[in-house]
């Protein structure tokens, strides 16, 4: 019997309509929500469910834009703290979930995806699956493009923080060369070289976008 699900969701309307079925399928269940990043860690801390649905593109505290890299860091969070942790991403978008491969892999609870467009029946479905402590990804995440983490750090600083390679440098305490060498085996892995006209670091940001590797 499941004793508590904590569903996150920065939109009302969502959160809502999730309760709903899940009501009726674990009635005996509490529900507890949650609308920012910061709170879901909080919530899942204080009460440790037993599931967790949460969508990725979260703000962090009240006010914030929400984000993919927030729910990306708020699963990897409460894997590493919470092994067994079943947790379903109910997302329109889960494509950055290829940043938490290696964590999804290793995670010992159930982890399921279910795309927001799906029906409730597939959503509740994947929340079965996970409470039985299946693993279910879509099939792009599971084959989509192997990254180091000193890739996704250099894509972060340099997209998401507008950093120049000498600035990524010191401060990922490298050489300037370490990091031409990360850009070049980076494009190599997203299939992106030197076109006439073309300017291989938007190109590269483009396909880092539609890997999911960068918001």
């Amino acid at each position: 019997m499941i004793s508590k699900i904590l569903i996150v969701d920065d939109q009302e309307t969502v959160i809502g309509g999730t309760i709903a079925p899940l009501k009726q399928q674990y009635p005996d269940a509490e529900i507890v929500t949650a609308q920012t990043g910061k709170k879901a860690i909080d919530l899942v801390e204080r009460h440790q469910p037993e599931l967790l649905v949460m969508d990725l593109s979260l703000p962090f505290e009240p006010g914030e834009q929400a984000v993919s890299e927030v729910g990306i860091q708020v699963l990897r969070t409460v894997m590493e703290k919470f092994k067994t942790l079943n947790i379903v991403v109910h997302s329109i978008d889960p494509m950055p979930l290829v940043r938490l491969r290696p964590a999804i892999d290793s995670h010992e609870g159930g982890f399921t995806v279910v795309n927001k467009a799906m029906s409730i029946q597939d959503m509740t479905t994947r929340v079965d699956w996970a409470l039985q402590g299946l693993n279910y990804t879509p099939r792009e995440i599971r084959t989509g493009v192997e990254v180091r983490p000193e890739w996704l750090e250099v894509l972060n600083l340099a997209f998401n923080q507008a950093l120049t390679d000498k600035a990524i440098a010191e401060f990922m305490n490298v050489s300037e060369r370490t990091v031409r060498n990360y850009w070049s085996k980076m494009q190599d892995a997203l299939g992106v070289y030197p076109e006439q006209g073309k300017n291989i670091r938007v190109q590269t940001g483009k396909r880092a976008r539609e890997e999911g590797l960068i918001d």
